[in-house]
């Protein structure tokens, strides 16, 4: 269907409102955050690491990466929040501007538990595991099970073992992900025009996050298989959460949120609610005003003589004004 004006819904005349709607929904995104805090203390599983296996992981240990740790929540969550807020701003539609903030942090928070939780069961060394265990290129290993015996920095050592899946890659691809289709709903990147432009667009943010992903490897903290498994982490579940809130980008609807349509619905029920009462009412008071007669008329219709039934049409408008 076409958009539909019925006025702005901002977030001073409806925020608060539609707030109150997912409050649960926000006490579960808080519930997520510390269990994802929790998952960054605890100690990975450290995997068996031979003589034999050491030959894929002596990479170099580069002092900083291409895209730092840091940069990774501005990419994932700030820039596709940026795009959101700016829809806001020329359709003035809090509907939309809370479903998309609410859809794109779960998109994030789902994915990096789901990611450090498979990167503390794993276990899996990074590429440049090599020298975080023999930062001295000393090698040392356990006499009976030649296992190594890591002489480095334990907090070094700790994030060597978290190689699979690629945090940096998942985490882009969950905000980014989402943003992808977030545009294609806004832009109706399918609405068989023909547009191919449109879908330049759409595939912007996932040619990012590529990039993201590829610097990972580039950077000898992941191996390819860790950047695959991340990018189709975060792709999944950024699928999925704007699915929970917004119709397919090639529905007629794909441009609103869910949220927008349910209260055009509700508003269209109680407006013909209020019809079908209103035109009841009427109807009723046009049937007791058909019904009422004058006293006279109803002594006309028994079939009495209105000349000798003075006393009678006295009592009945006695009555009446009574």
């Amino acid at each position: 269907m076409p958009e539909i004006h019925l006025g702005v819904h901002t977030i001073k005349s409806h925020g608060v409102t539609v707030a109150r709607m997912h409050v649960h929904d926000w006490l579960i995104l808080a519930l997520l955050v510390v269990l994802d805090v929790i998952l960054n203390l605890i100690e990975p599983f450290h995997r068996y690491v031979g003589e034999g296996m050491m030959t894929d992981l002596r990479y170099p240990l580069k002092d900083n990466s291409t895209v730092p740790f840091w940069a990774v929540p501005i990419i994932g969550i700030l820039l596709p929040f940026a795009v959101i807020l700016i829809y806001y701003f020329i359709r003035r539609d809090v509907f939309d501007l809370h479903q998309a903030t609410l859809g794109l942090l779960f998109s994030i928070l789902i994915t990096a538990v789901i990611t450090d939780a498979i990167k503390d069961g794993v276990g899996r060394p990074r590429p440049d595991f090599f020298w975080r265990c023999f930062p001295d290129g000393k090698v040392v290993f356990e006499q009976v099970t030649r296992n190594v015996m890591c002489t480095g920095d334990k907090s070094v050592i700790k994030q060597g073992h978290k190689s699979f899946p690629s945090g940096h890659t998942s985490w882009s691809f969950a905000g980014l992900g989402f943003l992808a289709w977030y545009l294609s709903g806004k832009i109706r990147a399918f609405d068989h025009g023909g547009h191919v432009a449109k879908l330049c667009i759409v595939f912007l943010p996932i040619l990012a996050a590529s990039l993201v992903g590829v610097s990972r490897v580039d950077d000898y903290r992941h191996h390819w298989q860790d950047v695959f498994a991340g990018g189709l982490i975060g792709m999944t579940v950024a699928s999925f959460c704007y699915l929970q809130f917004f119709p397919l980008p090639y529905d007629i609807d794909g441009w609103g949120p869910h949220a927008y349509f349910q209260m055009l619905a509700d508003s269209r029920n109680d407006i013909q609610s209020a019809t079908t009462n209103t035109n009841t009412l009427n109807v009723q008071q046009s049937e007791l005003g058909s019904v009422y007669m004058r006293p006279q008329h109803i002594v006309e219709l028994s079939g009495v003589n209105t000349a000798d039934s003075s006393p009678m049409l006295d009592a009945l408008e006695s009555g009446r004004r009574f």
